[in-house]
């Protein structure tokens, strides 16, 4: 069993909160390309990825641990 980061989870959250990919790369200090890498579970989010996300979508303790630590089977 692997933990991922639930893609369509976070596409989701950042409809909701109005942002977009590229304003949420640059809140992250990323590219575009680094935060699609994350987004698609090529690279992982860091614990700071994920507290500066969950301030910058609004999102509570439970969406953000739907979102950032599903259990892949």
């Amino acid at each position: 069993m692997r933990i991922v980061t639930d893609t369509v989870e976070l596409e989701i959250a950042m409809k909701r909160a109005g942002k977009s990919k590229r304003e949420t790369a640059k809140a992250l200090g990323l590219s575009e390309m680094g935060l699609y890498k994350k987004i698609q579970n090529e690279s992982e989010f860091k614990a700071s990825e994920i507290a500066a996300l969950t301030d910058f979508l609004g999102l509570s303790a439970k969406e953000r641990d739907a979102i950032f630590f599903c259990k892949e089977t």
